[in-house]
């Protein structure tokens, strides 16, 4: 049978693009759906302002009138002007094991890119780095985080199959939370304690938290901007406060520490509890009893998902890193939590993992994104 593609122009489409992949994975018991809600606005020009710098292309492939396939192309424009590339990304790519239907959809997004004038191709990644990136190529038999891909061990190589190569790495580190902090912990955050120039900022409520949210992402913004984060396109203040509609709901005001000195915020980082088996038992749906279950998960979790961080650039290599982490740990001991998922670390990025490892973080998970010359 021949793979047909579709562009995806209805709302019929859309809606078999965004469940396809909980038919993929069926009994897949690592993949973790999305909370569907989120993915209707994710998908929609009108309520996701990432479309307004983006060119955008859903794509469906189907066999003998059935779907067996999905993905997306993205081409930020935003992010191609700043860094003066032509690259386009794939990503969402779902199919079952079929080589023919990975290699007709991919082969469809590097026409569509050459179209555009684009000399490369990169993926699986969406619109910027806050959305999945990169395929999981270690670590299969871990369950999916909410801000990670989850795919099949085959699909790397068919990918790699089809021309594609490394273009960066992402680990992923196991914290488990000490009885005792490290020495070097210690007395990194005694010196900090002494000198008493930064304030940490704890929060007990989402009402003493939400005048904090906006300064946070424009941190995000200036040092992942400034960083050249890979990836990052700096967002505008609608794009902010999607992503604040987006993840609010799901913050544990806890979890979120803060540095400022003199009245201005200066670093943060922000985890959240492991929902990911509530998420499951609802089938990704909130209602009209699965907020519940993810509750109730959040509640019982062993394990702290860390989302973001950032320290203003000038204030790095003081410590504030020790100061949130001191203050995390502890907060993470007293919720009864055994364990961190780090979240991605750039392999590049040897400070940061020389500091985990300190700690005695275990790799657990890697991920990988990769490039394709048009």
């Amino acid at each position: 049978m021949d793979v047909v593609i579709r562009e995806v122009t209805k709302r019929k489409d859309l809606k078999e693009f965004i469940f396809l992949p909980e038919k993929i994975h069926h009994n897949h018991t690592t993949w973790v759906p999305p909370i569907y809600v989120d993915e209707w606005k994710y998908f929609d020009p009108k309520k996701n302002r990432s479309f307004t710098h983006c060119d955008v292309i859903l794509l469906l492939a189907s066999k003998d009138g059935q779907p067996v396939g999905r993905i997306m192309g993205v081409i930020n424009k935003r992010y191609n002007e700043i860094r003066d590339e032509k690259t386009a990304r794939f990503g969402y790519l779902e199919t079952w094991e079929d080589e023919e239907v990975v290699r007709v959809l991919l082969d469809r997004v590097e026409e569509w890119a050459r179209g555009h004038g684009m000399t490369k191709v990169i993926g699986p990644y969406g619109f910027t780095d806050q959305d999945p990136e990169g395929f999981l190529i270690e670590g299969f038999e871990n369950r999916a985080t909410i801000a990670t891909y989850c795919n099949f061990e085959w699909m790397p190589r068919l990918v790699e199959e089809l021309g594609y190569i490394k273009d960066v790495d992402y680990f992923v580190y196991k914290l488990d939370i000490p009885k005792e902090l490290p020495e070097f912990y210690k007395k990194i955050y005694e010196r900090m304690k002494k000198k008493g120039n930064f304030e940490v900022l704890e929060f007990k409520n989402k009402r003493k938290l939400k005048p904090w949210i906006k300064p946070v992402l424009r941190l995000m913004n200036e040092c992942y901007t400034e960083s050249n984060i890979y990836g990052y396109a700096p967002l505008d203040e609608k794009e902010m406060e999607e992503l604040t509609k987006r993840y609010y709901p799901v913050l544990d005001p806890r979890f979120v520490k803060a540095v400022q000195k003199d009245g201005k915020l200066v670093a943060f980082v922000v985890g959240i509890p492991d929902m990911t088996e509530g998420i499951q038992r609802a089938r990704g749906r909130l209602f009209p009893f699965g907020f519940l279950k993810i509750l109730r998960a959040a509640k019982k979790t062993k394990q702290l998902d860390l989302l973001l961080g950032a320290i203003k650039e000038k204030y790095r290599g003081l410590g504030l890193d020790v100061l949130m982490g001191v203050k995390m740990i502890m907060t993470v001991r007293e919720a009864g939590m055994e364990m961190m998922d780090t979240h991605h670390e750039m392999e590049e990025n040897v400070k940061v993992r020389a500091e985990m490892e300190k700690m005695g973080g275990k790799i657990y998970k890697k991920f990988r994104v990769y490039q394709k010359s048009l």
